[in-house]
């Protein structure tokens, strides 16, 4: 086990600026895109409650820059858990530039989310579910990038 989910993504023209690296807005869609495949390939049961009265609010959201990345290049965005109270969740985001069997920490980023419950204008805190808790256990913080701008941070395949 890696310690962290992992997304795989190719970065495209749209997703830059007129400069041609990737516009920061990005990042953040991209840790939303990680979080959301985690809860659908690993915690379905999740998603089944979020049909029902379970919301995941975004509290906080943060990313810092090392080195830009453009159009084509190759992306992998691990999320892991790094904190976990009875009810929110903070996730770690590496942004890994991969070249070959070479790669580049590029960005890291972290996510705040609470568990509420309830009706729209009506939602209170909730526990985080059982399920969610299960899902996240295998992807504690156990970080092995080191932030990097021009250097590679590991060899080989890491999933």
């Amino acid at each position: 086990m890696a310690g962290y989910y992992e997304i795989r993504h190719t970065v495209g023209f749209e997703e830059t600026n007129l400069v041609g690296n990737v516009y920061y807005v990005n990042y953040l869609r991209w840790q939303g895109r990680c979080r959301e495949m985690f809860l659908k390939e690993k915690a379905p049961k999740v998603l089944a409650e979020m049909q029902q009265d379970l919301k995941l609010f975004t509290l906080k959201v943060e990313c810092e820059f090392f080195a830009e990345i453009t159009a084509f290049d190759e992306l992998s965005v691990r999320m892991r858990l790094d904190e976990l109270t009875q009810t929110q969740i903070q996730f770690s985001f590496d942004y890994v530039k991969l070249v070959e069997d070479v790669e580049f920490l590029v960005a890291r980023g972290r996510q705040r989310i609470a568990c509420m419950r309830g009706p729209n204008n009506d939602t209170v805190p909730s526990r985080v579910p059982a399920a969610l808790r299960e899902a996240l256990a295998p992807y504690t913080a156990n970080p092995n990038v080191a932030p990097a701008t021009s250097k590679p941070v590991g060899t080989g395949d890491t999933r």
